[in-house]
């Protein structure tokens, strides 16, 4: 297991949701067995950053139930730093996921009240970037109240020390995709890097092509924006230049935790070629092209095992010299 291979800490804000999966009951009809494993998406893009060598802070409201017992065990055996977090009276999340054919996840939403969106100002400001190079958050985290609105205050203090990443990630179960279209632009202006997958594009500008899709969030302010479209890799734009990746071929079986890992993935490229810690200012097409392939990697590997269990850094180096020898032969 490969350990940190940047320099500078990478900050990730948001939830950590317990995500059960159904399965077959082996008693009888009348039990539902579910397989329990962490998840959440700004979680799921921590950890996957942390095995691929970045330094990074996860900032999350933990509950002190068995869930977040179980939480903190995951994200620090994935070598991820903790201190920023916070130890909450209020429940987990629960989200319940049952998958199609295709391995897609379909999820009923166990959230009222519980501890993941309750951010106060107080518990923002207490644990400062120190020297991160970038802070992420997105999700859920960043719309329920009454901590979605707190949050948006802390990115833009944020803004004037790291660069910002955000990953909306609808989920219209929850909060109407109306509610993201009347916050996306105000997000906009605070991030430098967005990434969206086409199927948040198609709540969020239905019938938008991606082309238009990144004009219009450009002219909001965000530099790079990266839309991820599944087995088909992923369509980039910095500052209206384009270029599109493809996808390396895997078997899937499943596609949880695929996106999150994209991020990771691209995030943790981007540190690694220097671009991290500001306004992406001498970022160029061929260093969004090299970190978005990466990133493809990553996702893909992702998708090749069970939930949301993105690979170390070891596993993306040995993909990356398998795929180098298929193109050889």
């Amino acid at each position: 297991m490969t350990r940190s291979t940047s320099s500078g800490t990478i900050t990730v804000l948001g939830e950590c949701v317990a995500d059960a999966f159904t399965e077959p009951a082996t008693r009888g009809p009348d039990e539902l067995a579910l397989r329990l494993l962490p998840g959440g998406g700004p979680a799921n893009t921590a950890v996957a950053l942390a095995r691929l060598g970045t330094p990074t802070r996860f900032r999350g409201r933990l509950s002190h139930d068995v869930f977040g017992t179980f939480f903190r065990r995951h994200l620090s055996g994935s070598g991820i730093d903790l201190t920023g977090s916070v130890t909450a009276s209020e429940p987990s999340t629960l989200a319940v996921a049952a998958l199609d054919e295709s391995g897609r996840a379909n999820y009923t939403f166990h959230a009222e009240g519980t501890a993941d969106w309750q951010w106060t100002a107080e518990e923002l400001s207490a644990a400062p970037l120190d020297g991160s190079l970038c802070l992420h958050t997105g999700s859920l985290a960043l719309l329920r109240q009454p901590g979605g609105s707190r949050i948006e205050d802390h990115l833009a203090e944020a803004r004037e020390y790291a660069t910002v990443s955000i990953d909306p990630n609808v989920r219209p179960l929850l909060v109407p995709s109306a509610v993201y279209r009347e916050r996306l632009p105000g997000w906009c202006a605070l991030a430098d890097i967005l990434r969206l997958s086409e199927d948040d594009l198609a709540e969020l500008l239905p019938g938008s092509s991606p082309e238009k899709a990144c004009d219009t969030w450009h002219a909001a302010g965000a530099r790079l924006v990266v839309i991820t479209r599944g087995g088909r890799g992923a369509f980039a734009s910095l500052d209206g230049l384009r270029v599109a990746v493809a996808a390396p071929a895997v078997d899937v079986v499943d596609t949880v935790g695929a996106g999150d890992s994209f991020t990771a993935g691209l995030l943790h490229r981007l540190a690694a070629l220097g671009h991290l810690g500001g306004r992406l200012d001498a970022l160029s097409l061929e260093d969004v092209t090299d970190a978005c392939a990466f990133a493809a990697r990553v996702a893909a590997l992702t998708c090749s095992v069970p939930g949301a269990n993105p690979p170390w850094l070891d596993g993306v180096t040995l993909q990356a010299g398998v795929e180098r020898l298929a193109r050889r032969e």
